[in-house]
């Protein structure tokens, strides 16, 4: 049995992965999806002091809470450096890094420096910290997903972002974490302008899916397969 920690990305929650959970449970594995602080049923949390390493703790934590050990941890879109993060705290937790269409950053990035598209989002932050969801993009719909139920399903999870998550910096300073496998999920469906993916390093596993960015919502069943590989 492993045990999978799933992180939402920037704007959502933990329900996201709801379709994806009760695969994984059913395959006889320990499954957690927390939402992060700010997020959620810790929406009220919300504030300008909420950065990125807010949410490095927030699972940190939670795996030192849980007396968690061999931890597979998939971290979709923002939640890249999240992850990332987290294998720098823990890496004898952590036994496999899953990027699901994620941010991949190198020791001292910030979200903006991995992704600078993010940039024009935090030009357009309300009262300078909040950043708003990214808007639907017809035909992309919003974050790749279109269908009309699933699209009021995900509308219903959204929230603001702050910007300090976007913008402090990650460190990745012991060479323990690179030592933890990684595998890449790329989402290969309509990507909005100014998207960019870095390489993926040699060795490291990539797999892709014909589907948008929240793939967690979109194909669930085929992402869990992937995810079920790491196990």
């Amino acid at each position: 049995m492993a045990t999978f920690v799933l992180v939402h990305g920037a704007w959502h929650n933990g329900r996201s992965w709801e379709r994806v959970v009760p695969l994984l449970r059913a395959a006889g594995h320990r499954v957690l999806a927390p939402s992060l602080t700010g997020f959620g049923d810790k929406a009220h949390l919300l504030s300008p002091e909420i950065g990125l390493g807010t949410h490095i703790d927030d699972i940190a934590g939670l795996i030192e809470d849980e007396h968690l050990d061999d931890v597979v941890l998939v971290g979709h879109s923002y939640a890249g450096m999240i992850i990332s993060g987290v294998a720098n705290r823990v890496p004898n937790r952590t036994a496999h890094l899953v990027f699901v269409d994620a941010m991949v950053p190198e020791d001292g990035e910030s979200a903006v420096d991995v992704l600078p598209v993010t940039k024009q989002l935090i030009d357009l932050a309300v009262d300078g910290w909040r950043v708003p969801p990214m808007p639907e993009q017809p035909p992309l719909g919003l974050f790749g997903v279109t269908d009309p139920n699933d699209l009021a399903w995900l509308r219903s999870m959204l929230s603001d972002q702050p910007v300090r998550c976007l913008r402090e910096p990650v460190r990745l300073d012991d060479p323990a974490a690179r030592t933890v496998p990684r595998t890449h999920i790329h989402c290969l469906k309509d990507r909005p302008a100014g998207i960019t993916r870095r390489p993926v390093p040699e060795g490291e596993r990539v797999r892709e899916l014909p589907t948008g960015h929240d793939c967690m919502i979109t194909m669930p069943v085929e992402l869990s397969a992937l995810l079920l590989e790491t196990a």
